[in-house]
């Protein structure tokens, strides 16, 4: 897709911020690339080509800026409506698809072929996705130079390169200089104690006390806790188990502070915060769409920041929706911290310890292995539990991304225990698909109840929802915040 050079000129000359991350130009005469609101003098117009992409500008020969560092540019590729193939891509490529696997595997994960899925990369964004992998391992690796103490072997190992020489190669080759010559200080951002402390960048505004108060109604005893203003977590990513402390950041970003003895997996951490803190959203869309709706339009002045909740682990979430179905959100959170205490794995690292945490949430391997009659819960809802386990334990990819919304809710329609209302939240959440709406929720009944109280049925809400496509999550996420203030108003203060 063409990009009109002087509307693009004009960008960068305003330095517009609502095209960070989705546009960068190419200075010829210096050979740089930068971000619309790089700081730098503007160069003349002709002197400048623009791309969709970081990487289509790495691939036709610039480096990137030293000074507005494109790598810090909010990621806006994964709901942002370009191409829904794509975004899907990117968001496998994200979780490492291309690290250990080929194109030839993308291609079938997404259902299409090889050649037509870099002809839509090539179109929406200038470059294959072999491209864009490597530039985003590239842009990681300047990240942790800056923001890291983490020695250069350390680096390489943890932006996904798979020797020392071949980074060194690679940064020179794109970054026309050594890896060294980046590095600030020693220690810099080098987050709390043995951890590393990263900054990911979103697209403002964010409503960051509303994502917190979803996790803090849904934390899992000994998995999961609000510390202060923070989320922490413990996490097992390839094998690796770990904690993650999530909280806001210098200016629009969050600021993500990592504890895992495999730095090989910090990658797909980073992925799998940028999606359970919906960091890719660009809110204008969402705000200009559902805005206008006379029911939801209020809601979104109220709340502009406000995110779709994501998931951490799609086995998780089919998990805990699962415990979640016919009971209260206190109900469901005591069913899964239980399940918890009785089958999730000991963690005991300094880290783990420091936040008061013991314990991962139990995978499929271990609750396909469990007898579903000894749950404490209804024996129906201990098979269903049983019965996804092992189908997870059996297909690695069952909650991955990469579907079509209603391929999707059929498939998870279809497997034991999983109700409309189950695989609409699992495809919201683990899935991040933007359509999706369980519109048989109680909380978003309440919520949309009419000013005499009455509630209108799931039926009639699936209805009235048509009008909110393609971000009917965004109203959810929306008529849930509006459920919230009720309850909170009902309770008063003192509660």
């Amino acid at each position: 897709m063409d990009l009109d050079p002087a509307a693009s000129f004009r960008a960068f000359a305003t330095r517009d911020l609502r095209l960070d991350g989705q546009l960068f130009g190419g200075v010829v005469t210096t050979g740089i690339y930068c971000r619309p609101v790089c700081p730098a003098r503007k160069p003349r117009p002709e002197n400048v080509r623009f791309f969709r992409s970081a990487a289509a500008a790495q691939l036709a020969g610039f480096r990137p800026c030293l000074r507005c560092r494109p790598e810090a540019a909010p990621e806006l590729g994964a709901w942002n409506g370009t191409a829904n193939t794509v975004s899907r891509a990117l968001a496998l490529i994200d979780l490492g698809a291309l690290d250990n696997g080929d194109m030839q595997d993308l291609a079938g994960r997404l259902g299409v072929g090889e050649r037509h899925l870099r002809r839509l990369f090539q179109e929406h964004l200038g470059a294959s996705p072999v491209a864009v992998a490597q530039t985003r391992r590239l842009h990681m690796a300047r990240r942790l130079i800056r923001e890291t103490g983490l020695s250069m072997s350390e680096v390489a190992l943890a932006s996904g390169f798979g020797s020392l020489r071949r980074y060194n190669e690679a940064f020179r080759a794109a970054c026309g200089r050594t890896p060294s010559s980046l590095r600030r200080r020693p220690g810099a951002e080098a987050g709390l104690s043995d951890g590393v402390t990263l900054r990911l960048a979103y697209r403002p505004p964010y409503d960051w006390p509303r994502m917190l108060d979803f996790f803090a109604q849904r934390q899992v005893e000994g998995v999961e806790r609000i510390d202060g203003q923070a989320y922490v977590r413990t996490l097992a990513v390839a094998g690796a188990a770990g904690v993650v402390r999530v909280e806001p950041g210098r200016g629009d970003t969050l600021s993500a502070s990592l504890w895992f003895p495999d730095l090989r997996v910090l990658p797909r951490v980073l992925a799998q915060i940028r999606r359970a803190f919906d960091l890719a959203l660009d809110p204008e869309p969402v705000r200009a769409h559902l805005g206008e709706d006379p029911e939801l339009g209020p809601l979104v002045t109220r709340h502009p920041g406000l995110r779709a909740p994501g998931a951490w682990d799609g086995f998780e979430t089919a998990v805990r929706a699962i415990l979640g179905q016919q009971v209260t959100v206190v109900a469901a959170r005591g069913l899964a911290s239980r399940l918890a205490a009785d089958h999730g794995a000991h963690i005991d690292t300094e880290s783990a310890r420091r936040f008061g945490l013991d314990r991962l949430f139990p995978g499929p391997e271990r609750l396909a292995s469990i007898d579903p009659e000894s749950l404490p819960m209804p024996r129906a809802r201990g098979r269903a539990l049983a019965a996804i386990a092992r189908l997870a334990r059996e297909d690695a990819q069952l909650f991955a991304p990469g579907q079509d919304l209603e391929d999707a809710v059929d498939r998870l329609s279809a497997l034991p225990g999983v109700g409309a209302w189950t695989a609409q939240y699992i495809a919201m959440r683990a899935l991040r698909e933007p359509d999706a709406f369980p519109h048989s929720d109680l909380a978003l009944l309440r919520a949309a109840a009419d000013p005499e109280g009455h509630r209108p049925t799931p039926e009639a809400l699936l209805a009235r929802a048509e009008a909110w496509r393609p971000w009917r999550a965004y109203a959810a996420a929306h008529l849930w915040a509006k459920d919230a203030d009720a309850a909170s108003h009902r309770k008063g203060p003192a509660e």
